[in-house]
């Protein structure tokens, strides 16, 4: 009888939070042996192929050094990507249609936060203040979004189905049925130039670092309003504070910063033109990652067929 190889749980989590995926896909994948990596001598590391792994430590890998490929049970990967350890094995993202959901249902939401101006009838509140704002209609509103991923086109097409006028941008072209959209430099100005409302779904890397940079967010239209559920070091928070304060930017949603859980001495948290959002727009569920993750293994163990790898030069 030939014995396949334990596969490790790579991750930074609490032992309570890790056994919980350590469960799920122990159940979904009974003939595999999954441990956390702690638990794996030298011995059994050096038979590993497959790594499942939640923003591991890419240190830890390089114990493993046989291996092939890592799943991971998240949709971002950029802690791999960007770490100065070289590594030799293909790396698989989630890419999960119940996160993709999620997500637009989350976009939905704080679009319509900011579109029926809720941050200002809080603040009319606050004060007493019994007064009704202009009412402008969703065809009125244009939405731009930045990254036409799986995650921005499920967004981007819900947006639309709801009337908004949704115009899009991502690195290389794409053509989308309902949405106009842009790629490179001077169509990512076109797009900071006509949103009412700007969101952020671009993946982190280092062509998107502080791409929404003192330059790029002074193109935004005049009073735009922006929502960032990408990753934290794509905006230049300085940048953004400074267009908060002078009324170039009326108000923005922020669901990822630089550093999390978010200090709590940052002038964000305080700030009457942003709301924070403790990382929540898109989580993960553990079933469903949990599923694909499994299907993906049996199609590597029956078939050697290896999941869509992420592009380590574009980093997605």
């Amino acid at each position: 009888m030939i014995t396949t190889p334990t596969i490790p749980f790579v991750s930074t989590m609490n032992e309570s939070d890790e056994n919980v995926w350590l469960q799920a896909l122990s159940k979904l994948m009974p003939d595999e042996t999954i441990l956390p990596l702690r638990m794996l001598n030298d011995q059994a590391r050096q038979l590993v192929d497959i790594a499942i792994v939640a923003n591991p430590d890419p240190e830890e890998l390089q114990t493993l050094p046989n291996l092939v490929w890592v799943h991971s049970v998240w949709a971002g990967v950029e802690k791999i990507l960007q770490s100065p350890v070289t590594h030799n094995f293909s790396i698989v993202r989630l890419v999960d249609p119940k996160l993709s959901q999620t997500m637009a249902e989350a976009v939905l939401a704080w679009t319509l936060y900011l579109h029926r101006d809720m941050p200002e009838y809080a603040a009319q509140q606050a004060k007493a203040v019994w007064q009704p704002l202009p009412y402008i209609s969703a065809s009125e509103r244009t939405v731009g979004v930045l990254g036409l991923g799986e995650l921005g086109k499920e967004a981007a097409l819900l947006l639309a189905k709801l009337g908004f006028n949704v115009i899009a941008w991502s690195r290389s072209q794409k053509t989308i049925d309902q949405i106009e959209t842009f790629s490179t430099s001077e169509g990512l100005d076109r797009i900071l130039g006509r949103s009412d409302i700007l969101i952020c779904l671009l993946p982190h890397t280092p062509a998107t670092e502080n791409l929404l940079s003192f330059e790029n967010l002074s193109k935004l239209k005049p009073g735009a309003k922006l929502i960032n559920f990408a990753r934290g070091r794509i905006i230049d928070d300085e940048a953004l504070l400074y267009d908060l304060n002078r009324g170039h930017i009326q108000h923005a949603v922020l669901d990822v910063f630089a550093y999390e859980p978010l200090p709590v001495s940052h002038t964000f948290w305080t700030h009457p033109k942003v709301t924070v959002l403790p990382h929540i727009s898109a989580p993960t569920t553990v079933q469903s990652a949990s599923e694909i993750v499994a299907q993906n293994v049996r199609n590597y163990r029956h078939l050697r067929v290896l999941p869509d790898t992420v592009n380590t030069q574009l980093g997605y």
